[in-house]
């Protein structure tokens, strides 16, 4: 009996683990290194050969940095899909989701991922759609700077 409770317990603990988040930099590893990380911020180089496909992971809300030219499938835990184009240098906000990645182009992509920790690191709507607003990045990182004791 106890070792049928001891059973039972530890696969609700592993199914919660699961349920949470994937980290990228540890269940996608060949994707993502971390460079830095606080507890502000998590920055995290980003890789993916030509036609590579990552598993499901999570990152916090935050910004990507593009390195190079990149055509990217993102497919959210719910099956939704979005194809996103960038140049290098461009940046983008996205909150936090869960997804899988596919790198689309026939070149290697490069990005440097800084995530956002505390507050902003979780969706607060439940929205995975991963594009925001002008306003709302504004009145986020100003929610974010206030705590820090920034004007």
């Amino acid at each position: 009996m106890r070792s049928k409770l001891f059973w039972a317990g530890a696969c609700v603990c592993l199914a919660t683990v699961f349920a949470r988040g994937q980290d990228p930099t540890k269940v996608e590893p060949k994707h993502y290194k971390l460079d830095f990380e606080n507890d502000r911020v998590q920055v995290v180089s980003v890789h993916y050969g030509p036609h590579e496909k990552s598993g499901l992971h999570d990152h916090p809300g935050g910004v990507v940095v593009s390195l190079t030219e990149a055509h990217l499938r993102f497919t959210d835990e719910n099956g939704k899909v979005r194809e996103v184009f960038s140049k290098p240098g461009e940046a983008r906000w996205y909150p936090p989701f869960k997804h899988r990645v596919e790198n689309l182009g026939d070149t290697a992509y490069e990005g440097i991922y800084i995530g956002v920790k505390g507050k902003l690191a979780t969706a607060s709507n439940g929205s995975t759609d991963p594009t925001v607003t002008d306003e709302e990045v504004k009145r986020m990182v100003a929610e974010y700077l206030l705590p820090a004791g920034k004007p």
